[in-house]
């Protein structure tokens, strides 16, 4: 598996991991910085059928704009036929998303070689596990 990097971000950082693209989000994900993130995840989901990753394990704070990046990669990952998987250990990240009604909504995985790993429409890790 070769990984390389793409594009280094104040709050992201994007790599490839074979023919999947990774983005690794750290620090807060707010109204702020959602901006910056969103381009990011436009232009990589503005292929056809894109692969995507995001890791979430460094992100330290979430809001309802960083919530919605995530929800429209998805939508424009699904128009195109791709796949996108979210990797997050957090329990608080979780309770967060099955509040606002996104727990079924992605694919979650605690661990990135899962996510990157894993065959279309598996169930990576059941949220909590």
């Amino acid at each position: 598996m070769v990984e390389t990097l793409i594009r280094p971000g104040g709050t992201h950082r994007v790599r490839a991991v074979g023919g999947t693209s990774v983005v690794e989000l750290y620090g807060e994900i707010d109204i702020l910085t959602a901006p910056s993130v969103m381009s990011c995840l436009d232009d990589l989901t503005a292929c056809a059928r894109p692969d995507l990753v995001v890791d979430l394990r460094a992100v330290s704070f979430i809001d309802c704009a960083g919530l919605g990046l995530l929800c429209r990669a998805r939508s424009r990952v699904r128009e195109r036929g791709g796949r996108l998987r979210l990797v997050s250990g957090s329990l608080r990240l979780l309770r967060i998303m099955n509040a606002v009604g996104l727990g079924d909504a992605f694919e979650i995985c605690d661990r990135l070689p899962e996510a990157v790993s894993a065959a279309p429409g598996k169930a990576l890790c059941p949220a909590g596990g």
